[in-house]
């Protein structure tokens, strides 16, 4: 197997050459170059040609965000962010993301990060990642879907009562390229949508509000982080707090979100499997899965917990729309999905089934 060759972006001279030992610890990898902003940056990709790029988004000059946007329209590749957990940070992490970075990594502690050791193996790994991803769809501009009024059934008529019994729930799992894949899902669904759903993305504490909110501002339905104790409605969509798994639990004829801090599963906290258990445990309705873009196996166990219990359909992303077609692999490979659709048509697959 070749070497995955990354080139550094970092204004720091301390954080380059720890990035740079972290990073060849593993020989799987190979440092061609460091850069100390974005201009120089884009020389070096010109001149290196790296297969992945770590890019500080914090730099004089030319920060990440714009280095990032000349490096999708100039020399497109795989670009892995490091972030602070400022609020700031979080959205120009969401920014990123949308400009077309595979994935981020969030800095301990700041912009010089003494601790960085603390994350050495998420960084090595999502270099790894990002030299398998599909750049293709990386380069694609991010287009909204936009909800289609040419369906047949009407919404407009439909009345959410408060506190009306839940007979469906939606729950989706995706991971790497999971922001992207969700600006594309959600904003089709209308705005009196009858049923919960309830999203892991796989994200660290301080970044699962900014994706809320950002996506808020898309859809017609409500979208927000989810908080511990509150109770499902019909049209809005519950996204699982960073670094919190999130449980759905029955109480009396309702539906509630449980949100805590056991134990890690499949490297995540949020999981897939940890939700999507929990839902195989409710008596009565019927559960639509959806298994996205990402790395890993994370939402293939809970699959087959929701498929013992009946009344669930199973959706995946198909090969050809997926950033990372590790975890849809790993779903349909049980054999228990039902559909394995294109991006663009998973939302509509929900919304015809529902």
């Amino acid at each position: 197997m070749d070497k995955i060759n990354v080139l550094i972006v970092d204004d720091s001279a301390f954080m380059r050459k720890l990035i740079a030992n972290f990073l060849q610890e593993d020989s799987r990898i190979h440092v061609v170059g460091t850069a100390r902003n974005g201009m120089d940056a884009l020389d070096k990709i010109k001149k290196l040609n790296p297969d992945v790029v770590t890019l500080d988004i914090e730099m004089p000059e030319m920060n990440g965000i714009e280095a990032l946007q000349r490096i999708m329209n100039e020399s497109p590749r795989p670009v892995v962010m490091l972030s602070s957990t400022t609020k700031e940070g979080a959205e120009n992490t969401l920014l990123a993301i949308q400009n077309g970075a595979v994935d981020f990594i969030q800095k301990p502690s700041g912009s010089i990060s003494i601790d960085l050791h603390l994350i050495k193996n998420e960084l090595v790994t999502k270099v790894l990642q990002a030299g398998r991803v599909n750049i293709a769809l990386l380069k694609k501009p991010l287009k909204i879907q936009e909800n289609n009024t040419s369906r047949n059934i009407d919404y407009s008529k439909i009345e959410l009562e408060p506190n009306r019994n839940i007979k469906k729930i939606v729950c989706i799992g995706t991971s790497t390229g999971g922001p992207r894949a969700l600006q594309q899902v959600l904003p089709r669904f209308p705005k009196k949508y009858p049923a919960p759903i309830v999203i892991v993305q796989h994200m660290p504490a301080g970044f699962t509000k900014s994706l809320a909110t950002r996506l808020n501002s898309l859809c017609e339905i409500t979208v927000k982080e989810a908080e511990n104790g509150e109770v499902l409605k019909a049209g809005i969509a519950y996204i699982a707090p960073g670094g919190h798994h999130m449980k759905i639990k029955k109480i009396g004829t309702s539906l509630a979100v449980n949100v805590d801090e056991s134990e890690i599963r499949n490297g995540h906290r949020p999981s897939v499997d940890v939700l999507f258990e929990s839902i195989s445990d409710i008596k009565g309705i019927q559960k639509i899965s959806v298994i996205m873009t990402g790395m890993g196996t994370d939402g293939s166990y809970g699959l087959k917990k929701l498929k013992e219990t009946g009344q669930a359909v199973a959706i995946a992303e198909s090969q050809e729309t997926s950033i990372v077609f590790g975890m849809p692999k790993s779903a349909i490979e049980t054999h228990l999905v039902d559909r394995v659709e294109k991006l663009e048509e998973i939302a509509d697959t929900i919304i015809n089934l529902t």
